[in-house]
């Protein structure tokens, strides 16, 4: 058996336009599966073909997080029971990834239970991208390669070679990734300041340290409604910046998060591939992702370092 006949690579129906890209830069033909669904809702994805003895990568971004989880835990439970040598999940999103703790009585942990219920299914190591809370990497109990897309950003801006460039994180939790992208970037430092009484609804902003006459880049982990990086980049802009620009892993965007992006002063706004919006706003920049996960799954089944090639936060 071939190197490349030990490995094959299957997708979930909601990534499979990222997946394709994925093989076509690792090189291989996408694995053969399908999904069967019945009248009442209930699906059954299964294998097209032999995977007994054969390291599996599934690839399923867990967006709109319940149907696109449950199809994986489904496609790991089927690939265990084929005999299948080891299950990688590729979550290029991880859904649930602010649910991390309690942060009120009575909730659930819901990032905890999604790594509980990938386990039990019978995942042997799990591949992601900028969880929401890097702590979450410790609720597993197998390996978890976890990505950073600055790897995917920090060249394209390079390229760009913006002057006066100052980096800006779009609230206190996103300290420490704008923090690491102004040393990457050697660009200064602002922080928005924000208090809200409930999920997805900002009252109050302020920025900590001066933009004005700055070309800013908001950088943040995902977007959902575009309220805070909207309003980031407003008053950014009203407090004599020269320009603003914003920054994502996970374009989310749900709700009115597009028309937001489209009536605020952001100029241009980069993310990636790992959710799919066949419509998006005029403004946004896609980057794909798709050979930053194809040379990872390169280097894990080489048993490679991963660190050496991407930048880390």
């Amino acid at each position: 058996m071939s190197v490349n006949q030990q490995i094959k690579i299957f997708t979930g129906d909601a990534t499979r336009y990222l997946t394709e890209e994925i093989v076509k830069n690792y090189g291989i033909p996408l694995g053969e599966s399908s999904v069967v669904r019945f009248s009442d809702g209930e699906f059954e994805p299964r294998f097209d073909e032999s995977v007994r003895g054969v390291n599996v990568y599934i690839v399923q971004s867990t967006f709109m997080p319940s149907d696109n989880l449950m199809e994986l835990l489904l496609l790991i439970d089927a690939a265990k029971r084929a005999s299948a040598r080891q299950v990688t999940a590729v979550i290029p999103y991880f859904g649930f990834a602010r649910q991390d703790r309690k942060e009120k009585s009575r909730v659930s942990i819901g990032a905890k239970l999604m790594a509980n219920l990938l386990t039990i299914a019978g995942v042997d190591r799990i591949i992601t991208m900028d969880l929401h809370a890097s702590q979450i990497q410790g609720f597993f109990d197998v390996p978890v390669d976890h990505l950073y897309a600055s790897g995917i950003f920090i060249p394209y801006l390079l390229e760009q070679n913006i002057p006066d460039l100052l980096i800006a994180a779009p609230d206190m939790g996103g300290t420490k990734r704008a923090k690491a992208y102004a040393k990457l970037l050697n660009a200064e430092l602002a922080i928005c300041h924000k208090t809200r009484t409930q999920a997805n609804v900002v009252d109050s902003m302020e920025i900590i340290g001066s933009v004005e006459g700055k070309n800013v880049i908001i950088v943040d982990d995902m977007i959902d409604t575009a309220g805070t990086i909207t309003m980031a980049a407003d008053l950014v802009m009203q407090n004599g910046a020269k320009s603003v620009r914003a920054l994502a892993t996970h374009a989310v965007c749900s709700g009115p998060a597009w028309e937001r992006i489209d009536k605020s002063a952001i100029s241009e706004l980069l993310v990636t591939d790992t959710i799919p919006h066949p419509q998006c706003s005029k403004k946004t920049t896609f980057l794909s992702c798709a050979p930053f996960f194809a040379d990872a799954i390169t280097k894990i089944f080489n048993n490679e370092s991963v660190s050496t090639t991407f930048i880390a936060m």
